[in-house]
């Protein structure tokens, strides 16, 4: 459905429509492939840094603070 709401837009008028169309299929595509691995990527990375102790510490700490606050914020509305 997203191809052909959008790219007619894109088409040309005196060019093969099937052929144009594949093209940007093609490109839009390879630009997911690029874009999913960046993120595989980035997500690999991120994972080695949430492993670390420290970071799972300071990352406790936070969560921990936060909702001992909504906690409090709670008690003194009711």
């Amino acid at each position: 459905a997203f191809y052909i709401a959008i790219f007619p837009q894109f088409m040309p008028a005196h060019v093969s429509h099937l052929a144009m169309g594949l093209g940007l299929a093609g490109v839009h595509d390879a630009e997911a492939l690029v874009w999913f691995t960046v993120l595989i990527l980035c997500a690999h990375q991120a994972r080695a840094w949430f492993a670390k102790r420290r970071v799972k510490r300071a990352l406790d700490a936070v969560t921990g603070t936060v909702l001992v606050g909504f906690g409090v914020e709670l008690a003194l509305r009711g």
